[in-house]
């Protein structure tokens, strides 16, 4: 059998995610999609809209064969790391290729991550101006160095698996296709009325707003089976945690740079709500999206140390599959190079297990939702689907 890749968030799944899986098994004559979804926690630095059971279930319902998690380690990161972990997971699946939508289909990936992979050996350390983000600086050297304007972030992010694939001992077969739709976090609906952005469907969930034309019916159908997830619940943490901490505590937390530590703190006391306090700490070096993977990464007790022996013990969670994707895992499951998981047991939530740090982010999801996100949990299957 025949796989193509995909990562994804799903935050929630809606019709342009649709188009995306049938463009990948199209485009790739793949007989399987297998799709590394982020758990609980999602690149932009907050909670999943829904938990990753129920997401799992909208992928499976969708066009998804196969879907395994990306850790909380990998999904709250720079797109570096995300594309590193998600192609990890993609490589020890025995996937041949990877799809992904784009502002700019037509660009040479590969060739593009050739050319910045030497740039950045080259120019790293020039990337100091702290009147612009890195990403900025970034996207300025290589418009200057190849003439490709890469800005878009989908683009940034197809640039983000090009680089991850060329690390790869067998690299993957890169796939670009056009987005469909709006662009990313675009706040209005597209021309038909039936495509939007994951951040305008999150947006209209949360105002009560209908958005039954924007998202299949088992996403629908999904959505309104379980409580949804916000910073909202997480503000009242975060605020907690900083005004209790000593800054040596802060320190520690993954992606704490620059004295950031002093900067949130200094915050948080006259901050009215998350929004008000992102407000405060933002500068022009840092963008919104660091700043919220930052404070989650406070609010989480996400420690350096913990996350670099986390990925040192990194699995393939799976979370779901269909019939296809049950028979590709026998196909693949005695060549894997990460250990297979279909259930978690207690001695990997330990605090030095492979579940460990997953196990304590996820305890907060529990939290909120009443449901439990790791222990004796099993992958959901086609046939429950309709259940």
């Amino acid at each position: 059998m025949h796989a193509v890749g995909m990562v994804a968030e799903f935050n929630p799944l809606h019709n342009g995610h649709v188009y995306a899986l049938q463009a990948a098994r199209r485009l790739a004559r793949a007989d399987v999609v297998v799709v590394v979804m982020s758990g609980n926690f999602v690149q932009r630095g907050e909670p999943a809209i829904v938990d990753k059971w129920t997401r799992t279930r909208m992928a499976l319902a969708a066009g998804a064969d196969l879907v395994v998690e990306l850790p909380v380690y990998d999904a709250v990161q720079s797109g570096s790391q995300f594309a590193s972990g998600a192609l990890a997971q993609l490589d020890s699946l025995g996937v041949t290729s990877l799809a992904f939508g784009t502002e700019g289909p037509e660009l040479d990936y590969m060739a593009l991550a050739r050319n910045v992979q030497s740039l950045l050996g080259e120019q790293r350390d020039e990337f100091t101006d702290y009147r612009q983000t890195y990403a900025s600086q970034l996207a300025a050297a290589i418009n200057h160095e190849t003439g490709s304007e890469v800005t878009a972030p989908n683009q940034m992010l197809g640039l983000s698996y090009a680089l991850a694939n060329l690390e790869l001992s067998r690299p993957l077969r890169l796939i670009p296709f056009g987005r469909q739709g709006v662009d990313h976090d675009d706040p209005d609906l597209g021309p038909s009325g039936t495509m939007a952005s994951a951040s305008a469907v999150r947006s209209r969930i949360r105002q009560g707003i209908g958005i039954d034309a924007l998202v299949p019916a088992s996403t629908l159908a999904a959505l309104g089976a379980v409580r949804t997830t916000s910073w909202q619940q997480l503000w009242p943490l975060l605020r907690y945690r900083l005004q209790t901490a000593a800054p040596a505590e802060l320190t520690v937390i993954e992606q704490m740079a620059e004295g950031l530590e002093h900067r949130f703190q200094a915050a948080v006391g006259d901050a009215n709500d998350f929004a008000d306090f992102l407000r405060v700490v933002k500068s022009k070096r840092y963008t919104y999206a660091r700043l919220r993977r930052l404070a989650l990464a406070v609010t989480l007790n996400m420690r350096r140390g913990d996350v670099i022996r986390a990925r040192q013990q990194r699995v393939t969670h799976v979370l779901g599959f269909t019939d296809a994707g049950r028979a590709y895992l026998q196909q693949v499951k005695k060549h894997v190079t990460l250990p297979l998981v279909s259930r978690v047991s207690r001695d990997m939530l330990e605090p030095d297990g492979p579940f460990g740090l997953i196990g304590r982010a996820d305890a907060l999801i529990t939290t909120i939702t009443g449901h439990e996100q790791n222990y004796g949990r099993v992958p959901i299957m086609e046939d429950l689907n309709d259940a």
